[in-house]
């Protein structure tokens, strides 16, 4: 059975996810710790609770999801992996920090290892599905798990809304019809972890989301 740790960091309010399973081994996603304090709940949680942290992964490369890759990879030894198609946005990384007026001294490292729609996400005993969903960035992906029924969305689709889509490589068509035909069907019970806000389900939101119903 997987655990999810939920962290919320940085002045854009992002959501990392820790997931972990029964061995002690865990996949980080979108580490977005900004400030030391913020470094040091995440460091002090997986201490605590002896997490094996074996891959690093972002859902997509907007500056608020890639703020903590350097220091998560360096910590811990781990190759970054996200998309191919991520990679334009994780390299203008510098840039958009600017153009927000926040400081980004702490440069992602380039991925070392890239993820496919369809890819096993595999650690101890565990795998997650990634399942490609663009629209709100290029390459975007939701990670989910058939067997404990959740979905890691990253900024796909959140609690009553969507992913924003006027950042550049978003579409606002591509990523209704990412969430209508790649999330949805997973199924109604599956619970939904966004990179803002709180849990929901795919169920309430095809059934209560405005951009959707």
């Amino acid at each position: 059975m997987l655990n999810v740790a939920r962290f919320t960091f940085n002045p854009f309010q992002e959501n990392t996810y820790l997931v972990y399973d029964e061995t002690g081994a865990g996949v980080l996603f979108d580490p977005g710790c900004w400030q030391q304090f913020e470094k040091d709940e995440l460091l002090a949680f997986i201490q605590d609770r002896q997490i094996r942290l074996e891959r690093l992964i972002n859902t997509h490369c907007h500056i608020d999801h890639i703020l903590g890759n350097q220091f998560i990879a360096e910590k811990f030894g781990l190759p970054l992996e996200i998309h191919r198609g991520e990679l334009p946005v994780l390299e203008a990384g510098p840039s958009v920090a600017a153009m927000f007026g926040i400081s980004y001294t702490e440069i992602s490292p380039m991925p070392g290892r890239y993820i496919e729609d369809g890819d096993p996400i595999a650690f101890g005993q565990s795998k997650l599905l990634a399942i490609l969903a663009p629209g709100h960035s290029p390459a975007s992906l939701c990670f989910f798990s058939e067997e404990d029924r959740l979905l890691l969305a990253g900024d796909v689709l959140f609690q009553g809304s969507i992913g924003r889509t006027d950042l550049p490589g978003g579409n606002y068509d591509t990523l209704i019809r990412s969430i209508r035909e790649r999330v949805f069907p997973l199924g109604d019970d599956v619970v939904v972890y966004p990179g803002h806000g709180l849990e929901t389900t795919v169920g309430v939101e095809r059934k209560t989301n405005p951009f959707l119903v």
